[in-house]
């Protein structure tokens, strides 16, 4: 297992996953459904669901949601997350489904860990011919809109905590013509949401970087007052919106 996926073998991370992350994927989701005119899909598959909280955000687009997950410990707590959706352990590399079995699969940050020349031939055999196949992902929050102080909090944060290198991926570059498909549509976000100072410190201790720290042997309280300290700084009492960017991308069989 690569060192990118091992780190998400943590129980911490997992329970962070489930409960401390802010509910950016519904808001995606909603502009999902503006973009589809409401149509709602009999079956959608949440691919690398993590926790499960972007295969509870499908719930309201489709008849069956199912999320697939290849590390067992992310899906934890998936049953308190998600109720209303189906769970199994999967590989996006080898999606263990019947043809033609989904109107409906996303895949919310989890392909920047999948091997794409096996992923997308599989994704293009699950799909029904009028089926599409939404990527997107978004940013860490790391901004307020009026002011620079998150950012360069969130600067600091990263040189005490580096995060894995190699994350990055452009979903425009991404050989869909050679898997039967096409890029119908691509488009760029900004959310703003709502958080305190507790919420936005819990938030950023379910960041990967974290888990990667606590591994390499830095006590997770000393990570967790610095935290705690310089957070409350720039927050204050009052919540304030954090801004998280992001992209979604349609992509059907061509």
């Amino acid at each position: 297992m690569t060192a990118s996926r091992s780190v998400y073998e943590s129980t911490r991370l997992a329970d962070g996953y489930a409960f401390a992350r802010p509910p950016v994927h519904p808001r995606v989701i909603a502009m999902i459904a503006d973009h589809q005119s409401q149509r709602r899909s009999v079956r959608a598959l949440d691919v690398g669901c993590g926790a499960g909280r972007s295969t509870d955000a499908l719930v309201p687009l489709a008849d069956v949601v199912v999320g697939i997950e290849p590390i067992y410990t992310m899906l934890t707590y998936c049953r308190a997350v998600a109720p209303n959706a189906q769970f199994a352990v999967a590989f996006a590399e080898s999606l263990p489904f019947a043809n033609r079995a989904f109107d409906l699969i996303t895949a919310a940050g989890s392909l920047n860990y999948a091997d794409l020349g096996r992923f997308l031939p599989d994704a293009v055999r699950i799909l029904t011919p009028t089926g599409t196949l939404i990527i997107y992902d978004f940013s860490a929050g790391r901004r307020f809109r009026d002011d620079d102080a998150l950012d360069k909090w969130f600067a600091e944060f990263e040189r005490r905590y580096p995060f894995q290198p190699g994350y990055a991926l452009d979903v425009r570059a991404m050989d869909f013509a050679r898997c039967g498909l096409r890029l119908d549509a691509y488009h760029e976000f900004e959310i703003a949401l709502p958080m305190s100072t507790d919420a936005y410190g819990r938030y950023v201790l379910s960041e990967t970087n974290v888990e990667r720290a606590i591994a390499r042997g830095v006590p997770e309280n000393e990570i967790r007052d610095w935290c705690s300290r310089t957070i409350a700084a720039i927050f204050g009492d009052a919540p304030r919106e954090v801004l998280f960017t992001g992209y979604v991308a349609y992509v059907k069989p061509a």
